[in-house]
């Protein structure tokens, strides 16, 4: 990826998103405490870390958040695999990187993001997402393999 890696300061936390300060291992252990990624093996993340635009949250030198968007940098890009540690939530911090997100200058002249969540709405409406239109519809193929 071609992203330019960007960084924001709330103290005592700081998201980055460059792919050179994640934790790999953290970022599986926050991947595994969710209902999607529990059973993401590391090749795959490491895969997927290498071809998106990822976001860390960290405290000192410890990540306790992850954010990762798949994008061409050019016309789309889709939010995937947004998780807090469960002792940080409540504290705005899932807010806030959604917020660091779209303000990253790769993503500033898309023409569409897209995410899907099965129970975090209200985290994603303030910043304008909206279920899609009638006229759209979801589609997907399963796994290739």
């Amino acid at each position: 990826m071609q992203d330019s890696p960007q960084e924001h300061v709330r103290e005592p936390f700081f998201i980055s998103s460059d792919r050179a300060r994640l934790d790999l291992e953290a970022t599986l252990r926050l991947l595994h405490s969710t209902h999607w990624g529990k059973t993401m093996p590391l090749h795959v993340l490491e895969r997927a870390v290498a071809n998106s635009v990822c976001f860390g949250i960290y405290t000192d030198t410890r990540q306790i958040g992850f954010g990762r968007v798949v994008s061409d940098l050019a016309t789309y890009a889709y939010l995937t695999d947004f998780v807090i540690e469960e002792s940080y939530r409540g504290q705005g911090l899932g807010g806030w990187l959604v917020e660091c997100v779209l303000s990253h200058p790769d993503f500033q002249h898309l023409r569409r993001m897209a995410l899907v969540t099965m129970n975090a709405q209200k985290l994603y409406e303030p910043f304008g997402f909206t279920e899609g239109s009638g006229a759209l519809l979801y589609m997907e193929k399963g796994t290739m393999s």
